[in-house]
């Protein structure tokens, strides 16, 4: 690869230099200036062979993952709040081609790609300071360039690991609660909130094997027309929640563990505290009418913040915080002006330095503290700052959420990784609603449906997929996850620790058995599997309730098994 750079200050030198180490190519990038300026955007750009190259994959990608073109290429856009800095290049068969990653996942990056028509290359290039930071006299990148003919899966899986034991970004602790099923209450509930139906739904997810309640969005207001207008002040809305320290002791006694939402940057027209913080909000980080995004480069800010996450904890004996918005923190328009007021001048920095004091304030109160981001705060970064990362919002949509539950898991190391809050219309079928549930076995699930409520069937389903993902928790979370086809949005995945592993089908009819001890679960259209490589294995089939419905020994290489929509074949070795 050739590879050229353009842009930068001008005063700039950049210098490139090269390391290779089998098929991997680290490209040092290195720029100096003759004394400290604000970086503007420099590129190194290169063309790469378009040679079995079908799809592209990056941590935001969600639905299409075709190849685009060179003059608009498909991008990632990193920064310490958002996302993180690699893109894949995989063959049609599953085999990568070529994964490009950045060592510094806190600056302003953006990887792009796309097909220049003259000669079917790829157009490829990497921005550095795509926003403004603090000025700097000297800046140091590497580029990682995998070439390895290796699933595409491994090549993301080591570069989450070169991230983390080789450019610095180690993770957070992560307790055990983190990594158990959940209720949260927003879709369920919204704002109407109410402190004895929370109680009378706490009591009827813990029967039925939830283990933390999130109260979110509604207990800070008596306004119920959703917005963030009165979001702030962070006081206890008195006839919703009564007293949040007796509800939280509540909810103890019921056997769950507790955790509130805040949304971090905003702060509302509506609140006590805004006249105090108005001239220190971020031009479009809110909607700049009623509610407006605090600019953490203030230590007022910072210190506001911290002490409300800090008071929260300790006087309501709080077992975790769903931190929200973290990537509405934008640095645009009058922003961009310099006010000496700041401590900070790097928007990406004071994030670094108010998380890192959230976190090191909420750890010394109670070191098993949870601490939830969603996507697309989900970084290396990031997971120093907390020990959740939740699918971004996308009620009912299984495919999406499937989706970025296999996405985080490549890109997350030991980090708790949750599916959004799963829910259903309640007119549906038991086996239709069991969907939601079998889309997301490989992350920590989250329920959002009102327990109490439920019908009959559906309250046994759910009760059954609880209790199954459970009972196989060490395999769905700590097994080695593969996935089959990234440009077909996944079309199985499979969990395997040891000798045992839990496979899902989402459009395969065919799949085959590697281990002793295996569970298909169909999350396909097909009522019909065909199991391949189970030849004298037992097998039980069960339904979306953990019914019974055959049983029997497979005496075929493949063989053709009837299983319903969102039920399971249980395969063990005799």
């Amino acid at each position: 690869m050739k590879f050229t750079v353009s842009g930068g200050n001008k005063n700039a030198v950049i210098n490139l230099s090269e390391k290779r180490e089998g098929d991997i190519l680290y490209l040092t990038v290195s720029m100096n200036i003759p004394s400290p300026e604000i970086p503007e955007t420099f590129s190194v750009k290169w063309y790469y062979d378009a040679t079995d190259i079908q799809s592209t994959w990056n941590p935001s990608l969600l639905d299409i993952h075709g190849l685009q073109f060179e003059w608009g290429q498909l991008k990632v856009q990193s920064r310490l709040a958002s996302w993180m800095p690699v893109q894949s290049l995989i063959s049609y068969n599953g085999t990568n081609k070529l994964c490009i990653a950045v060592s510094d996942v806190d600056t302003p990056i953006n990887i792009k790609t796309g097909i220049r028509e003259e000669d079917a290359t790829f157009a490829c290039e990497v921005e550095f300071f795509t926003k403004p930071t603090s000025p700097k006299d000297n800046y140091t990148a590497v580029v990682r360039f995998d070439m390895r003919s290796i699933p595409y899966y491994d090549s993301i899986y080591d570069t989450t690991a070169w991230w983390e034991n080789e450019c610095g970004y180690e993770s957070a602790y992560v307790p055990d609660a983190a990594k158990m099923p959940m209720d949260s209450l927003w879709y369920s509930f919204h704002q109407m909130l109410d402190k004895d139906e929370i109680i009378k739904e706490c009591k009827a997810s813990k029967e039925i094997g939830l283990e933390t309640v999130i109260i979110d969005d509604g207990w800070q207001t008596d306004d119920n027309n959703r917005g963030y207008a009165y979001c702030g002040d962070w006081e206890v809305a008195p006839k919703k929640m009564g007293d949040m320290a007796e509800l939280v002791k509540n909810i103890h006694d019921v056997g769950m563990k507790v955790m509130l939402w805040y949304s971090v940057p905003f702060m509302g027209k509506y609140t006590k505290k805004y006249e105090e913080f108005e001239g220190m909000f971020l031009e479009g980080s809110g909607n700049d009418t009623d509610f407006f995004g605090l600019d953490p480069r203030y230590k007022k800010v910072r210190e506001y913040l911290v002490s409300i996450y800090e008071k929260a904890v300790r006087e309501w004996n709080l077992d975790g915080l769903k931190l929200d918005f973290i990537d509405s923190f934008v640095l645009k328009g009058k922003s961009l002006e310099y006010d000496k007021k700041r401590d900070y001048q790097s928007l990406e920095e004071a994030i670094h330095v108010l998380m890192t004091e959230v976190r090191n304030t909420l750890t010394s109160i109670n070191p098993d503290i949870l601490i939830e981001f969603r996507q697309s705060y989900v970084g290396p970064s990031i997971r120093k700052y907390g020990n959740m990362l939740r699918v971004g919002d996308c009620p009912c949509d299984v495919l999406k959420n499937r989706i970025g539950i296999i996405n985080l898991r490549m890109t997350s190391g030991k980090t708790a990784v949750h599916s959004d809050m799963i829910m259903w219309n309640m007119k549906d079928s038991a086996e239709n609603a069991a969907l939601q549930f079998a889309s997301i076995l490989y992350g920590v699930p989250q329920v959002s449906v009102r327990v109490d409520k439920l019908s009959e069937d559906h309250y046994k389903m759910l009760k059954y997929y609880i209790s199954f993902w459970k009972e196989h928790k060490d395999v769905l979370l700590d097994g080695r996850l593969t996935a089959q086809h990234p440009e077909c949005n996944y079309s199985s995945a499979c969990s395997t620790l040891g000798n045992k592993s839990v496979i899902t089908t989402f459009t395969d009819s065919i799949v085959t058995v590697n281990t002793d001890s295996s569970v298909i679960v169909n999350a396909s259209k097909y009522k019909t599997l065909v199991v391949k490589n189970a030849e004298n294995k037992s097998f039980r089939v069960v339904n979306c309730m953990g019914d019974t419905l055959a049983q029997g020994v497979i005496n075929n290489t493949l063989e053709e098994i009837n299983v319903p929509v969102s039920g399971m074949v249980y395969l063990d070795k005799f």
